[in-house]
């Protein structure tokens, strides 16, 4: 019988850990953490976007480069499939506003304790704090244990270890150098749908740290976005930011700065504003004429003085048209996601290493990226399953009939 390692107990290795499973192989989970999928359960708390119902068409071209290597993945196992799963386990979702996907208790916890009874109904072993040191002079996988190194033998393995953002949830890149030594070509790691740094007068930093831009729009390099986004202590997060991150992250690796136009009332065009704003202000402070005529918030009010400086005159255009600054990305530990990773060419058709034959890597691991929306478990999940089939086509291919 096939016997499988999955190195990694976040949702892809789960994930492939269950195919595997109930296909009849023998399948171990190995994580060093104390406990599993606990980037999955941290991001269950802000309601679990399991994946989006837009037309799967549009869904594969938010992966951008990646796109087209991933598309067959996504289509072999599209949002549907993972609406399907998750129902499958008691765990009923509904559409959002927005066309995002969540369970409708809007938590992680009731999916992933069902997730691990299934697994378990499967005969899927998982063993915690068991940290991958790579492999052995005999390819075995080594593994740091209880303050000693322990091997296992596995007829094929998987390799779903995430990427570096949060750390301390469980991953955090160390694999990139333990294949970098076997000659995997990898994308540097790099923070993705992550914040922004902007250099915040001492005034505006103490009273607007944590308070929300609501309802605005946001255009860089030509691509807009509407939404909304917070005011940090160092800068602006929020989905309005991540929504473009990738795009002014590489402009600020390349240029120093990337200049961010936010409109702060996109709701209104630029005719219609400018006749709001056409009224004898009779005195009022300027703050207090821009909450009356436009109901705009002293954050945003505050914002315009950020970006205009002294040649602030509240003009429609101004408002339309706020230039922000910003002068670093947000460091790697922090954001959301990561891109970069194994280089998809490193992998067959199968999410196979070339250099290390049966070795498989899935998910986030990979030299892909995508906006939050349910696109980054989506893919994660599509990774996973195509690498589990691959495996269980092989186990039977190598099976004496």
């Amino acid at each position: 019988m096939t016997t499988v390692a999955v190195i990694g107990a976040g949702p892809a290795g789960l994930m492939a850990a269950e195919i595997l499973g109930a296909a009849g192989l023998t399948v171990t989970v190995l994580d060093r953490m104390p406990s599993v999928a606990r980037k999955f359960l941290i991001a269950g708390r802000g309601g679990l976007n399991l994946t989006h119902s837009e037309p799967l068409e549009n869904l594969k071209a938010r992966y951008g480069a990646a796109g087209t290597r991933l598309s067959p993945l996504l289509e072999a196992f599209p949002p549907q499939a993972l609406i399907d799963w998750a129902e499958g386990l008691g765990q009923p979702t509904f559409i959002g506003t927005s066309g995002r996907v969540f369970p409708k208790s809007l938590k992680a916890s009731p999916l992933l304790r069902a997730w691990l009874a299934r697994l378990k109904a499967h005969g899927v072993a998982i063993k915690t704090r068991h940290d991958w040191r790579g492999w052995s002079e005999n390819g075995q996988l080594l593994f740091a244990h209880a303050g000693t190194t322990s091997q296992v033998k596995a007829d094929a393995t998987i390799l779903a270890l995430g990427g570096a953002s949060w750390p301390r949830l469980g991953s955090n890149g160390a694999w990139v150098e333990l294949l970098a030594k076997h000659g995997v070509p990898i994308t540097p790691l790099r923070p993705a749908n992550c914040g922004f740094t902007a250099a915040w007068s001492e005034p505006f930093r103490t009273r607007f740290e944590g308070q929300p831009l609501k309802s605005i729009a946001l255009t860089f390099d030509g691509r807009t976005v509407r939404g909304e986004a917070m005011v940090t202590r160092t800068g602006l997060e929020g989905g309005a930011i991540y929504a473009l991150s990738a795009a002014l992250r590489d402009a600020i690796a390349g240029q120093g700065a990337a200049t961010l136009e936010i409109d702060l009332r996109p709701d209104m065009s630029l005719a219609e504003l400018g006749r709001k704003l056409d009224r004898p202000r009779a005195g009022e402070t300027l703050a207090n004429f821009l909450r009356k005529a436009i109901n705009l918030a002293p954050v945003g009010i505050n914002l315009l003085r950020e970006g205009h400086g002294l040649h602030l005159a509240a003009t429609a255009e101004q408002i339309k048209s706020l230039p922000i600054k910003l002068t670093g990305t947000q460091s790697i530990d922090r954001a959301i996601s990561t891109a970069g990773g194994i280089a998809l060419d490193a992998l067959d058709g199968d999410l196979m290493l070339r250099d290390l034959p049966n070795v498989y890597a899935v998910g986030e691991m990979l030299d892909w990226e995508a906006p939050t929306g349910g696109y980054l478990l989506q893919a994660t999940f599509a990774t996973a399953v195509a690498a589990a089939k691959a495996i269980i086509r092989k186990s039977k291919q190598s099976t004496p009939q």
